[in-house]
C-alpha cells in the first residue's frame, strides 16, 4: 500500500518539507529509503495533478512551502 493511500496528503507534504529541510544537518537522510519513497510518491501525485515536478517553482508551490536548494 502506498504512503499516499495511508496518510493525508497535506501531512505527507509537511513531513517531506521537514525532512528535506533537515538534510544539511543529517546527510544520512540522503540515502533514506523512506525519504526516497515519499518523494517519489509525492512527485507522482503532483504530476497526476498537472504539476511539472522538474520545475522547482511548481514543485515547491505544490508542496506548499519552501525547500532548501542545492541538495
Amino acid at each position: 500500500m502506498k504512503l499516499t493511500e495511508r496518510y493525508a496528503l497535506d501531512e505527507l507534504k509537511q513531513v517531506y518539507r521537514v525532512l528535506h529541510a533537515a538534510l544539511p544537518e543529517n546527510l544520512e537522510l540522503m540515502d533514506s529509503a523512506l525519504l526516497e519513497e515519499l518523494q517519489r510518491e509525492l512527485q507522482e501525485r503532483a504530476a497526476d495533478e498537472g504539476v511539472d515536478v522538474s520545475l522547482h517553482a511548481q514543485w515547491v508551490a505544490w508542496l506548499g512551502g519552501p525547500l532548501l536548494r542545492g541538495l
